[in-house]
C-alpha cells in the first residue's frame, strides 16, 4: 500500500523517539495528532543534529512534489549539507552564489552562526530549529541550508518569483493623479505604500491565514494615528481565521466582516497605493494579502462610496460639482423604475395630460404590466452587462452596447415592453456606473429589485416605507465599531465639509472626528492665512515691457 505524507511523518517520528527514550511520550503524542493542518504541529518539531534524518523528513513531507529541489552537496572539508528550495520560486543566480560560497569554505567549523556571520552573500537570513518555519519559508520562495551536526536550518531570502510589473489601476481609473497600482507580491506592494509614507511610524505587522495556503498578511496603520484597539480588533479577527487557504482579500472581508448579511459593503477594497496611504493618514488600518491587488481598509463608511481620489487632487468646486452629481444619479439608480413604475400604476395624476397620453398609448399594445415590463428590462440589462465583463475585453463592449440597442428596438418592435420602459432601465443604468465603488454599485443594483416590488404594490407609500427601512438598517450597521452612516448619524459638524461637498484643502485642516484617531490635527492654517492678508502679488514690482517703452518715450519728450 502507498503511504501518504502523513502516514510517513508519522512513522519518522516515531522512529525517531524510539532513538531517543527522553522524547518517547512527546513525540509518539505530536506523531498521533498529526494532521493536514500539520504546520502548527510541526512547528513543534526540532530538526535533528543528523543530516540523514532532516532529509528522510524533507522527503516524506514532500513526496511527489516534483517542484521541490533538495541539492547535496558537499562543504569544505567533506562535510555533508542540504539546501531545499522551491523550483521557480528562487533566484538562481543567488542561489548558485551561496553554493560557491559554501564549497569554498575552509577551516572546519562549520557552525551556522560561523555560515550566516562570513560568507553568505545573501542579505536577509534567518535561523529556524524547527520544521514548520522552515517548511513556510520554503513554501514562500526562500531557500533552506542544513548542515551536518547542527539543529538548525538557515533561510536564505533568495526570492526571485515572476510578477507582474506595476501598471495602471483598472478598476479606480482617474484623470489626475498616480498611474501606479498594486500587483500580486505584497513585498512590491509594500514597498508603494513606504514610498508615499517615508515615516518610521507607519507599522506593518505580518501575519499568516490559512492551513494549507499559509497566505501572508501585512496589516498596515500609522501609529501615531490608529487606535491601539481598532488595531487589537483587526488582529484578533485575523488570528480567529480557521480555514485551508485565503486565495483572494475578498474572502478575509466576507469573515471578518460586522454583518455578513448587510447588502452594503463594510470594508473598502483598493487597488491604489495614494488611496491606502490617504487612508492611512486618516487613522484607519489597511490589510495587503499576498497573491492579490486588492488592499482591505476598515473601518468603512457609506459616505466613502460616492468619494473617489480624484475629488482631492482637483480643485474643490470641481470635486463638490461631481460628488453632487454622484449623489443625485445615486438616488435615481435606486428608485427610478420603481417611481416610473408606480406613478404610471397609481399616480398618474402627476403626469401632465400630453405626457400622460403619450405614456398610455406607448403602453396599448403591451400584453404586461410595468413591473413585469420593468423586471423584463432591467434583469436583460443586467445580463448584457455580465456578459460584456465576462467575454474578452476586444467583443465585450462592443457586445453588451450593441446587445442593449438591438434588444431594446426589437423589444419595442415586438410589442413586449414599451419605449418609455426602455429610456427609465437606460437611465437607471447610465446612473449606476457613476457610483466610485464597485462593490457600493453592485449594492444599489440589488437593491433595486425589492424597491421596485414595493412601489409597484403600494405606489409612493411601499417606495418612502422601503427607504426608510434601508436607512434604518444602515443607522443599525457598524464598521469595526463605527457607524455606517458617520458623519450624518451621529451628526458631526466638523465633518460634514467632506460629505456631499468638499470645502477648500486648507478649510480641511482637522481629520475626521468621528474615526476616533489619536491626533485630529492635520495641517498649519498660517499660510492661507498669510495669502489672503497679504493679497497676493500685486504685481507692482514688476517691470513690463509697456511700463518701460512709456517710461522711454516720456523722457525722450521732455
Amino acid at each position: 500500500m502507498v503511504k501518504t505524507s502523513k502516514q510517513l511523518m508519522k512513522s519518522i517520528l516515531r522512529k525517531r523517539a524510539s532513538n531517543k527514550p527522553d522524547e518517547i511520550n512527546e513525540q509518539s503524542a505530536l506523531s498521533d495528532s498529526l494532521d493536514y493542518q500539520f504546520i502548527e504541529e510541526l512547528k513543534k518539531t526540532k530538526l535533528s543534529l543528523l543530516l540523514d534524518e532532516n532529509h528522510e523528513f524533507m522527503k516524506a513531507i514532500f513526496k511527489d512534489c516534483s517542484d521541490i529541489v533538495v541539492r547535496e552537496f558537499e562543504i569544505e572539508p567533506h562535510i555533508p549539507a542540504l539546501l531545499l528550495f522551491v523550483d521557480g520560486l528562487t533566484n538562481t543566480q543567488l542561489l548558485n552564489d551561496t553554493m560557491k560560497s559554501l564549497m569554498l569554505l575552509g577551516g572546519g567549523e562549520t557552525s551556522i552562526e560561523r555560515i550566516v556571520g562570513t560568507i553568505l552573500p545573501v542579505s536577509q537570513t534567518q535561523i529556524s530549529d524547527n520544521y514548520g518555519d522552515l517548511l513556510v519559508s520554503v513554501l514562500g520562495g526562500d531557500a533552506a541550508l542544513l548542515v551536518e551536526g547542527n539543529a538548525k536550518a538557515i533561510l536564505l531570502g533568495i526570492r526571485g518569483t515572476e510578477k507582474r510589473s506595476v501598471g495602471e489601476p483598472e478598476t479606480e481609473t482617474v484623470v489626475r493623479g498616480p498611474k501606479e497600482g498594486f500587483v500580486e507580491s505584497i513585498r512590491t506592494n509594500t514597498s508603494m505604500i513606504r514610498r508615499k509614507l517615508k515615516t518610521p511610524r507607519l507599522k506593518m505587522k505580518s501575519m499568516s491565514v490559512g492551513k494549507e495556503s499559509n497566505t501572508n498578511l501585512v496589516i498596515c496603520y500609522l501609529d501615531d494615528l490608529a487606535m491601539p484597539s481598532l488595531i487589537e480588533e483587526v488582529v484578533k479577527r485575523i488570528e480567529l481565521i480557521k480555514i485551508d487557504a485565503i486565495l483572494e482579500s475578498g474572502m478575509i472581508e466576507e469573515l471578518i466582516q460586522d454583518n455578513a448579511y448587510s447588502p452594503f459593503p463594510q470594508m473598502q477594497y483598493t487597488e491604489r497605493p495614494d488611496v491606502v496611504a490617504a487612508a492611512l493618514l486618516q487613522g484607519r488600518v489597511t490589510i495587503l494579502t499576498d497573491g492579490t491587488p486588492f488592499a482591505l481598509i476598515v473601518p468603512f463608511v457609506f459616505i466613502q462610496i460616492m468619494q473617489t481620489s480624484e475629488d482631492y487632487y482637483e480643485r474643490f468646486q470641481i470635486g463638490s460639482l461631481l460628488r453632487l452629481l454622484r449623489y443625485v444619479f445615486m438616488f435615481l439608480s435606486l428608485t427610478t423604475p420603481a417611481l416610473y413604475v408606480a406613478i404610471t400604476t397609481y399616480h398618474q395624476d402627476l403626469l401632465p395630460t400630453t405626457l400622460m397620453l403619450s405614456v398610455a398609448a406607448s403602453r396599448e399594445a403591451i400584453p404586461f404590466p410595468a413591473v413585469v415590463e420593468a423586471f423584463i428590462m432591467e434583469i436583460t440589462f443586467e445580463a448584457l452587462r455580465e456578459a460584456g465583463i465576462r467575454l474578452p475585453k476586444a467583443v465585450g463592449s462592443a457586445v453588451s452596447i450593441l446587445g442593449a440597442l438591438v434588444v431594446g428596438q426589437a423589444a419595442v418592435q415586438a410589442g413586449i415592453v414599451s419605449a418609455p420602459m426602455v429610456i427609465v432601465v437606460s437611465i437607471t443604468g447610465i446612473a449606476s456606473f457613476t457610483i466610485p465603488r464597485f462593490n457600493g454599485a453592485i449594492a444599489i443594483r440589488m437593491l433595486r429589485f425589492p424597491i421596485l416590488m414595493a412601489g409597484s404594490l403600494f405606489g409612493f407609500y411601499g417606495i418612502f416605507f422601503s427607504l426608510m427601512i434601508l436607512l434604518g438598517h444602515m443607522a443599525n450597521l457598524r464598521s469595526f465599531g463605527i457607524p455606517y452612516l458617520s458623519p450624518l448619524g451621529p451628526l458631526s459638524a466638523n465633518d460634514i465639509k467632506d460629505v456631499f461637498i468638499r470645502a477648500p484643502l486648507w478649510q480641511m485642516d482637522k481629520r475626521a472626528e468621528f474615526l476616533d484617531i489619536q491626533d485630529v490635527q492635520r495641517m498649519d492654517e498660517k499660510l492661507p492665512q498669510q495669502i489672503m492678508k497679504d493679497g497676493g502679488l500685486d504685481g507692482s514690482s514688476i517691470a513690463h515691457k509697456h511700463k518701460a517703452s512709456e517710461e522711454g518715450n516720456q523722457n525722450g519728450t521732455s
